[in-house]
């Protein structure tokens, strides 16, 4: 079993409208992801799903608790350094792609890479490696919006890789898929994991949850009511 946590969220609690007398979007939340690990987030809209997973990445800051990834407090980041940190350490995958629709397939990947400061020359060989070990090399020079949807969506997962981050984040990655498309992301992400990637998924669809991830927290009013592993379906 891995054992070096990557998240860790104690105590944490978010309301985004502190007028509002509802519940806040997180409340007293604790949870750790293990090196290793690919975790789903599931739950109904409105559960904090959303607000989780940023607070995770340093978008957003809790209200009361602590989140740490891979060692670093990133609730006490300044907005500058959390851009830092995420490009160093996480990697972010969309439903809606993000792609620049005016940068060829391989400019998109190279761009955290380059936003780190890495000279032109290894990134250019870290997309190209990336590109080819996600199958999708033979549209390096293409623009992103001549490609299906799953495969500008392996071109988002190869950006978010550029930087070898530790955490991979995917929100909704099969949300603007056809299913053929989604089946295509749900395998890809299984791959992932199996090569050791830590991987958070946040997700409605249970059963993507079930194909790529072998732990799923379920939250329910801004709390985790259930926590349970389970192999993933193969």
């Amino acid at each position: 079993m891995p054992t070096t946590p990557v998240v860790e969220l104690r105590d944490v609690s978010r309301r985004h409208d502190t007028a509002s007398e509802g519940l806040p979007a997180l409340q007293d939340t604790s949870l750790t992801v293990r090196a290793g690990e690919a975790v789903a987030i599931l739950g109904p809209s409105g559960s904090g799903k959303s607000t989780l997973l940023n607070l995770i990445a340093g978008l957003d800051r809790p209200d009361a608790g602590t989140v740490t990834v891979d060692g670093v407090r990133v609730d006490g980041l300044g907005e500058a350094a959390a851009a830092r940190f995420r490009r160093a350490k996480i990697g972010m995958v969309f439903q809606f792609f993000h792609l620049l629709d005016d940068l060829t397939v391989a400019d998109n990947v190279m761009l955290p890479a380059q936003l780190a400061g890495t000279a032109r020359g290894p990134a250019h060989r870290r997309a190209a490696e990336l590109l080819e070990s996600l199958g999708i090399d033979r549209h390096a020079r293409a623009c992103p919006g001549r490609l299906s949807g799953g495969e500008r969506q392996r071109v988002a997962v190869a950006r978010a890789l550029m930087n070898r981050p530790p955490l991979l984040l995917a929100d909704e990655p099969t949300g603007a898929l056809d299913s053929a498309s989604g089946e295509d992301v749900s395998e890809l992400l299984r791959a992932l994991h199996a090569d050791g990637q830590t991987v958070v998924l946040v997700t409605h669809d249970v059963a993507l949850a079930q194909a790529c991830t072998t732990r799923t927290i379920h939250l329910a009013d801004g709390r985790v009511a259930a926590d349970s592993c389970a192999e993933a379906v193969r």
